[in-house]
Order: structure tokens, then sequence, then C-alpha cells
């Protein structure tokens, strides 16, 4: 199949056009083999390398923004309730994740830090603030992910808190028993943040929150990705507004406990399909997961 270049083909399709070795990442993946002009193969090779991420995942993201395919879809890792009751062991590749969702948050094995999905690349933010990118495939105990595709955006301008910015969130936000995702960007005058260590296996959350650091930055220009869940869903996800921050140069991170900026710029997206892996082998068949963990995790979070 030959496709010739036309201005009025969208991006996105052409780059979905790979060739075969681009594509081939195991037996699981399907391939595609075609022929695409050199200078669009060039373009999506620079385009992927300007922005770090892999070639594949730039397609996956182009290809879904031009079919709006999975445009309300988040795909999640594992329960809360299972995070809560210790279940810190990893279940899911990071290949995996990342097929199905470019922003998002999460965790690591045993509570190794707090975890940023941004433009289809995961960063790891230890428990001094400071952050490394994870390009290795790694297992995940509990991480929610959706392909980003902004539907509507808006200015939030005088934050002088993190209950601020959810206010101006809220009402953005159609209705109290969807999802959202939200991506915050700009300068701000103050971020306060925490994460997380490594602690032994079977950890329950709220003991780890009570080792976790906290740190501080000032006039940083960043990124929060946030998720807004229903008060429902206590029992499988994290509810109301759960951010994680990213500094601009990658270097600086954590989940957000308090943040101040003169004007953000807030995107967001409505999510309506739910798909969640469940880990299917270790601790979880037998773990208790009967109760209501809301309580714990408004403590730990």
């Amino acid at each position: 199949m030959k496709f010739e270049e036309n201005a009025a083909i969208r991006f996105g399709i052409v780059l979905a056009l790979l060739l075969s070795e681009e594509t081939q990442r195991g037996a699981c993946m399907p391939t595609l083999t075609v022929v695409i002009p050199s200078s669009l193969d060039v373009a999506a090779r620079e385009t992927a390398s300007n922005r770090g991420i892999s070639l594949d995942n730039l397609v996956g993201v182009a290809l879904g923004e031009c079919l709006e395919s999975n445009r309300h879809r988040m795909y999640q890792i594992s329960t809360s309730t299972a995070l809560v009751d210790g279940l810190s062991q990893g279940a899911v590749s990071a290949q995996i994740l990342l097929e199905h969702g470019d922003f998002g948050l999460g965790t690591f094995e045993n509570l190794d830090g707090e975890m940023v999905i941004l433009d289809g690349a995961i960063y790891q933010v230890k428990g001094d603030g400071s952050v490394k990118r994870r390009d290795d495939d790694f297992t995940i105990p509990f991480a929610v992910v959706t392909r980003f595709q902004e539907e509507e955006s808006f200015q939030a301008n005088g934050i002088n808190s993190l209950k601020e910015l959810e206010l101006a969130c809220d009402s953005h936000r159609e209705s109290n028993n969807l999802f959202y995702a939200f991506k915050v960007e700009g300068v701000f005058e103050a971020v306060h943040a925490r994460a997380v260590s490594a602690l032994a296996p079977g950890t329950r959350l709220l003991d780890a929150a009570k080792e976790q650091k906290e740190f501080y930055f000032s006039n940083v220009e960043g990124a929060l990705i946030g998720m807004w869940s229903p008060a429902y869903s206590s029992a499988f996800n994290v509810p109301g507004y759960h951010f994680h921050f990213l500094s601009k140069d990658r270097t600086k991170g954590g989940h957000v406990l308090q943040c101040r900026a003169r004007a953000l710029r807030v995107g967001l997206q409505m999510l309506c399909e739910y798909d969640v892996r469940l880990p299917n082998a270790g601790m979880f068949l037998t773990a208790d997961l009967s109760k209501d963990p809301a309580a714990e995790l408004a403590k730990a979070e």
C-alpha cells in the first residue's frame, strides 16, 4: 500500500504508517508494513527524538488523536484498596501500560517513589524529589493512564492554594459522576510536594505515608498531571483530585500537597470508559479487599 504526500492528510495518519521494524516489540504487538515518503519518515523520527519519546508511542498518540480512538478511556492497573492494604508488587509491565496511555500517575514496586506519565514517558520521583526517567521494562503495582486529548482549556489566575485550583477546575466539570484528566501548565511560585520511598514488601500505604519526605520548589515551570474521580470510586481509585508535579526540565517532581501560581493554563478531558487490569497472581488473589479504603486514602493523600 502506498500513500502519497497530500496536504489534506493529517500528520497523525501519516505517522501511523511505520516500517515493520519500528513496531515489532513482541509477539503480542501487530506489525504494519507500508511505504511512506522519506520526508515523512524523517519528520516522524525527528519529532520523536525532540520529544524524547519512542517512535512507537508517538505514532500511537498521533493515530489515536486522528481516529479519536480511546478518546474517553482510562486504563488502570490494580485498585486503590489493594494499594492501601500493602499489595504493592508489580503486576503489569511498563510496556503494556504505555500501550494504553501517555498521560497519568501511579507508583512503583514497594512504593518506591511517585510515578508521572507525561508525553508517553514514565518518570520516577524519588524520596528526595529528584526525577529519573524510566526507559526499562519493569512491572507496576498501581497506575492510571489515558491518551490525553484536550477537550477544553481555561486560564486559572491568582491561584493561592491547591484548593483554589481545585475549585477553578470544579466549574469546568460537567458531572460529579464521571472521571476527568487535567493538565495544568505554567510557572509556579511555589510547589509543596512529597514522595514515598521504597519500604518492605507488604507495607500499608498509611504506614508508608508516615515515612514520606516533603520538599518545596520555588519559581519553577512545569505541569501538574491530575485525575479527578467520583466519590463512589473509592473502592478502586483515589476519589477527588490527585495531582503529581513534574518540572519542565524533568528534574523535580512529586505528589502535590500545595501550590501557588499567578497564571496557569488548564486543559481537561472527560473520561467515561474505565478499563481495569487486575493482578492474576500473587497476594492479590487471597487478600481481603472487602473494606472501603476511603478514610485511609484521605489520610495518606
